[in-house]
């Protein structure tokens, strides 16, 4: 009913509570409680119903977030994760780790002076009951249709693809180099943001459903393109980029400075029960050491409340630009600066100090000029403000970069923009190759977890579309 909405104007804004930093500190597991029933019906309850509701607006996946907003404060959740999951393929995944302060609640018509919507700790809540209620059913379809797609790789890409052709019929068959299905949400995202059930929960009800997966599988080395290209009615590439990007100073190459993922990668193997060499020998382990973290998006926030963790003596991010222009989520950057973490703000390295393992960062401060053709201020360095930072372990989250893969493919032939991501038609997103489609970072370059499965979902359309006129061809040949 209308009267239960347009709550905002008695009721405050309030996320589920928090569990207490020092509490956080000692284990992995999911910083936020679960909301209260009435609560999240509370919540809920203060969506205004505008006109031009523009938390779907700024929604990559366009969710109708006022309609299961107002169901979940009517008491009517089956209904509200219907609403949900018609337009999101994994709503309790983005109800955990969107940046939603910057896309939907951000963009929250009441956030001036009353707060926004409280949208995705309620995502997360209504999904969450759909599966301990038993809503979530394996995606079968109603028919079963002859033709087979092949998607490379097992990421939130390819598995929104997967899930929406398994839903109309089609054979599909899932390759990915890495032995678990969920790409970096498995083995990028930490379990204090992301508990590894609720991906592989997934993982098994794809199974059920019958999409059939091939893990340790790496395109070019066990299987070829080409054999893809022959076995399936079309195939999909969304693979991701792994990359790590790098910077060149001097002593870039001690030991002791690593990547982000291979970070974040050992820490979530070995929370997943395996033996990580990087992990028993110290590479890849922060306990009792000085950690400095360089970058300011996601993947930083990621590393530094790793190293807390893991029991660093300190943990330092370093980012050359300010609080208000860090690119990642603010609401991580103040979980992480509860649970202890110290910020160098406008700093950069400009080189790495130590004999054979490294023991500091030396950097400079940085001074904020005019805005470049992006809008963003450049930085410029201060003269003479040198300065050094302890380190033991230096983890470098600069970004990542597609890899190479025409060559990892051995397929020369697909082609490739001057960044490297796969090059494709944006309104069939398939390649040059035909058949062979692309979707998510490995064609927008590192983003969200929330646009790959938009694109993913995008790709099974136009993926649909070109079988059913590949079949209809073939049927007028025939004739």
């Amino acid at each position: 009913m209308a009267e239960r909405m347009l709550q905002f104007v008695r009721l405050d804004q309030h996320q589920p509570d928090k569990r207490p930093a020092t509490a956080r500190r000692e284990d992995f597991a999911e910083i936020y409680k679960e909301f209260d029933p009435a609560a999240a019906k509370a919540q809920s309850s203060r969506c205004s119903q505008c006109g031009v509701p523009f938390c779907q607006v700024h929604c990559p996946l366009n969710n109708n977030i006022p309609d299961w907003l107002k169901l979940t404060a009517e008491g009517r959740l089956e209904e509200a994760y219907e609403v949900s999951a018609a337009t999101n393929t994994f709503p309790e995944i983005c109800g955990r780790i969107c940046p939603q302060d910057r896309l939907c609640e951000g963009n929250c018509v009441i956030e001036k002076d009353f707060g926004s919507v409280t949208i995705g700790s309620v995502e997360k809540y209504i999904t969450d009951t759909a599966w301990e209620m038993g809503w979530v059913k394996a995606p079968k379809p109603r028919r079963e249709l002859p033709q087979s797609v092949g998607i490379i790789g097992a990421g939130p890409g390819g598995l929104a693809a997967a899930e929406r052709l398994r839903m109309r019929g089609y054979q599909v068959h899932v390759y990915d180099r890495y032995d678990r299905v969920g790409g970096l949400m498995i083995y990028g995202i930490p379990n204090f943001k992301l508990e590894k059930e609720v991906v592989l929960r997934r993982w098994k009800q794809f199974e059920e459903g019958g999409i059939q997966f091939h893990l340790n599988t790496a395109v070019g080395q066990d299987i070829t393109l080409e054999a893809l290209r022959l076995k399936h009615d079309a195939v999909l590439i969304a693979t991701g980029v792994y990359k790590a990007r790098d910077m060149a100073a001097p002593g870039i190459g001690l030991d002791g400075i690593v990547p982000a993922l291979d970070y974040l990668t050992a820490s979530n193997r070995a929370g997943l029960g395996e033996v990580v060499p990087g992990m028993a020998n110290g590479a890849m382990n922060a306990a009792g050491k000085r950690v400095v973290v360089i970058g300011g998006g996601d993947t930083a926030m990621d590393c530094v409340r790793t190293a807390v963790r893991q029991g660093a003596t300190s943990v330092t991010c370093l980012y050359r630009r300010d609080k208000a222009n860090m690119p990642g989520s603010m609401r991580e950057v103040y979980n992480a600066e509860e649970e202890g973490v110290v910020f160098e703000w406008l700093g950069a390295p400009e080189a790495f100090l130590g004999d054979g393992a490294v023991t500091a960062v030396r950097a400079h401060r940085m001074h904020l000029g005019l805005p470049d053709a992006t809008g963003r201020q450049q930085v410029q360095p201060i003269p003479g403000s040198g300065f050094d930072l302890p380190a033991d372990i230096v983890i470098m989250a600069l970004g990542f970069d597609p890899e190479d893969l025409p060559k990892a493919f051995n397929e020369p032939a697909l082609p490739v923009t001057k960044w490297g991501t796969l090059k494709v038609d944006h309104r069939t997103m398939m390649t040059a190759l035909p058949g062979v489609f692309a979707a998510g970072d490995i064609v927008r370059g590192a983003s969200l977890v929330v646009w790959a499965i938009r694109d993913g979902r995008d790709a099974a359309e136009t993926m649909h579309s070109y079988i059913e006129q590949k079949t209809a061809a073939l049927a007028v040949a025939a004739e």
